[in-house]
């Protein structure tokens, strides 16, 4: 419990909701790789995007609510639209402070990512436009907020309600990998729950389409609880390290810490490494069993890291139970279902955001000269172009 209020503090010692990443006072063998900037054809135009019927789309469109979450980059704002009430999420990003932590391409990726996959699981994109300073992209609004916030009231949640969302989250490491984009980036904070009960993940910026997914990726990046040890060691990864995380994940819900938790980083990394795993008397059986799986130390050993892929993650003993067509078809009825008052409903997000003044703060310093770094940006979804 102790461990658990210490952890609540250092988070509200981080407002901005993204815990930096510390390396190992001994640095990973091995240099991070470069990412290569994909080039885009698509041209942008400043401040608004078009629709078939001709109608612009910019800033000015959305109506700002209430502050929902914030990231190192920038915040995002529930918002309503003006010409037809619809409640989105729009997220903005500071084009300096991108350029500066030299994060293009993973903004970038986020992007293309969100605008090339569509699952029921995954929150959806409906519009990206920029400005001279800024990003911003329009996503659908998710009622229910984050798991963090669900995880920290209730301490640990229920056996059953740990199996719907991880069997949820394996549907959605296996449809991203069957693209070759592992996700990186596996926690309660980038996982929403919508106002019917289902997950929606969200944050696509440290995702990667693999161009060889044999050869995998070196950049180190991840959040310390959730990084395999592969990642630590500053060696190359593929979707295996998306695994590990789940299985992190999977003990973190039953627990209601991480397995590998420490204050001290760099003391959780040597716990990581040493791969020794204390499990609560309550995780037994298939359950123990897959988290095992899923945690262990050689990445081609790992649970959902052989030839069958997902496949075996879905046919471990622990989901035996599972229908897994009906889940993602949502068909199965959730274990937990927020109550949603109305349309603009923002109970279910940490009161640490909702707290702030919603406004789309002015960016003193410009990076007009820096414009061709997002060129490609502008994005309109499927459903905003049929209007006729």
């Amino acid at each position: 419990k102790e461990k658990e209020k210490e952890k609540e503090k250092e988070k509200e010692k981080e407002p901005e909701k993204e815990r930096a990443l510390e390396k190992p006072e001994d640095p990973p063998a091995g240099e991070p790789e470069e990412e290569e900037e994909e080039e885009e054809e698509e041209e942008w135009e400043e401040g608004m995007v078009y629709g078939r019927d001709g109608k612009k789309v910019c800033v000015d469109d959305f109506e700002l609510l209430t502050v929902v979450g914030k990231g190192s980059f920038g915040k995002v704002i529930q918002v309503k639209k003006k010409d037809d009430g619809k409640i989105y999420a729009m997220k903005s990003l500071r084009k300096e402070a991108i350029i500066k932590r030299k994060q293009v391409d993973h903004t970038r990726a986020e992007k293309n990512i969100l605008q090339k996959i569509q699952h029921p699981f995954i929150v959806q994109l409906h519009y990206a436009f920029q400005t001279e300073d800024k990003l911003y992209m329009i996503l659908e609004y998710v009622y229910g907020g984050e798991l963090f916030f669900h995880l920290k009231s209730s301490g640990r949640f229920t056996a059953a309600r740990s199996k719907f969302y991880a069997a949820s989250l394996t549907l959605v490491l296996a449809h991203l990998h069957s693209f070759d984009i592992v996700y990186r980036d596996l926690k309660p904070e980038n996982i929403l729950i919508d106002q019917d009960g289902f997950i929606k993940v969200t944050d696509f910026g440290l995702s990667k389409e693999l161009a060889d997914p044999e050869e995998g990726t070196q950049t180190f990046c991840g959040t310390p609880e959730y990084i395999a040890p592969e990642v630590v060691k500053g060696l190359k990864h593929n979707k295996a390290v998306d695994w590990w995380s789940l299985g992190t994940l999977l003990f973190e819900m039953l627990s209601g810490l991480p397995p590998f938790y420490s204050e001290d980083v760099p003391e959780m990394y040597q716990k990581i490494l040493s791969g020794k795993i204390t499990f609560p008397s309550h995780i037994t059986g298939p359950t123990k069993d897959i988290i095992k799986g899923l945690l262990d130390q050689d990445p081609a050993k790992r649970l959902g890291s052989g030839p069958s892929g997902s496949d075996d993650v879905k046919n471990h003993p622990y989901f035996a139970d599972v229908d897994w067509e009906a889940l993602e078809n949502k068909q199965i009825a959730p274990p937990y279902k927020p109550k949603v008052n109305d349309a603009m409903d923002t109970s279910h997000i940490d009161p640490v955001f909702t707290s702030e003044q919603a406004c789309d703060s002015v960016v003193e310093k410009s990076v007009l000269g820096e414009a061709a770094a997002f060129d490609g940006f502008t994005y309109v979804g499927p459903s905003q172009l049929d209007i006729e």
